[in-house]
């Protein structure tokens, strides 16, 4: 009786343990679940940053195909207005001068929209290795977890 009431002992206490681990799985299951969400919402964030550089690089594009034309027109202008009186050269050259500063503003800013479209896009790679690294930790917690979880069992 003596040795059965030690072995009821230890199997109240081994119940208890289970319990308690059972209780931490639980809380680990509900740590993961969370970091499972915040990586969900982190690759919509990403998703939807890739979508609006995306929509930055067309309306760059635009503007950009818009300047030429607007060169180009204003290239025509000065041709015509060259060969319509010799009087009015000064005027052309002063409109060329004006379309020349205006190029140069004008691919000033498609470099600075250039360097934004790229510090933006090393931003998004930074956040995406980021969110990766953090994935890649998750699992090996995981892994972990299983296998702390076999080792009990």
């Amino acid at each position: 009786q003596e040795e059965k009431k030690q072995l009821t002992l230890k199997v109240e206490e081994l119940e208890r343990k289970l319990e308690s681990t059972n209780a931490q799985n639980i809380e680990f299951l509900q740590v993961i679940a969370k970091r499972e969400e915040s990586i969900h919402q982190c690759q919509l964030r990403l998703e939807e940053k890739s979508r609006e550089c995306s929509s930055l690089a067309r309306q760059l594009e635009m503007a950009i195909e818009d300047a030429k034309r607007q060169v180009e027109q204003a290239r025509e202008r000065a041709v015509s207005r060259e060969r319509a009186a010799q009087s009015k050269m000064l005027d052309l050259e002063t409109q060329l001068s004006r379309n020349k500063t205006e190029l140069n503003q004008l691919r000033r800013s498609k470099e600075d929209a250039e360097r934004r479209y790229e510090s933006r896009l090393q931003d998004l790679r930074d956040r995406l290795e980021q969110s990766e690294s953090t994935n890649r930790s998750m699992q090996n917690y995981v892994q972990f977890l299983k296998s702390s979880y076999d080792n009990v069992f």
